[in-house]
């Protein structure tokens, strides 16, 4: 099953536009394929206004989220991964969804893929299951 986080991140931005707020996100600037300004980056995270007011040519899918802004005064293109979305909420009252920050995909492994192929696991060895998702309550 495909994400659900890109789907709750369209959802709450408009909900947010809908009651009149301003729409913040904060983003782990340091997650792969992320493009934001690097002198505005604190601790590896950095907010940012997504109202229609401050942004230009937002474009929101299920992979990105990226649109033209202006930080201290130069425009530049900001180009976000939604898995490096850790949360948006309102300005105004901090209402929104905090979500669960998810691990950098792992680089290809330099093993062939013919031999991962025949690979057998072992009889000791246990699946690990993925972490069970957490909600959080952010008022």
């Amino acid at each position: 099953m495909s994400s659900s986080r890109p789907y709750l991140i369209r959802s709450l931005y408009e909900w947010i536009l809908d009651n009149q707020c301003t729409p913040y996100v904060l983003v782990n600037a340091h997650y792969p394929d992320t493009v934001v300004p690097e002198s505005f980056v604190e601790a590896g995270q950095i907010v940012l206004n997504l109202a229609p007011s401050a942004i230009r040519h937002l474009e929101m899918d299920n992979e990105k989220i990226c649109f033209d802004g202006r930080f201290g005064g130069v425009a530049q293109q900001v180009w976000l991964p939604t898995q490096a979305v850790m949360a948006i909420y309102a300005r105004e009252n901090g209402q929104g969804m905090v979500f669960e920050v998810e691990p950098a995909p792992q680089p290809p492994s330099s093993e062939s893929p013919s031999a991962k192929e025949g690979a057998v696991p072992s009889k000791g060895s246990t699946g690990s299951k993925p972490a069970r998702p957490a909600l959080k309550v952010v008022k």
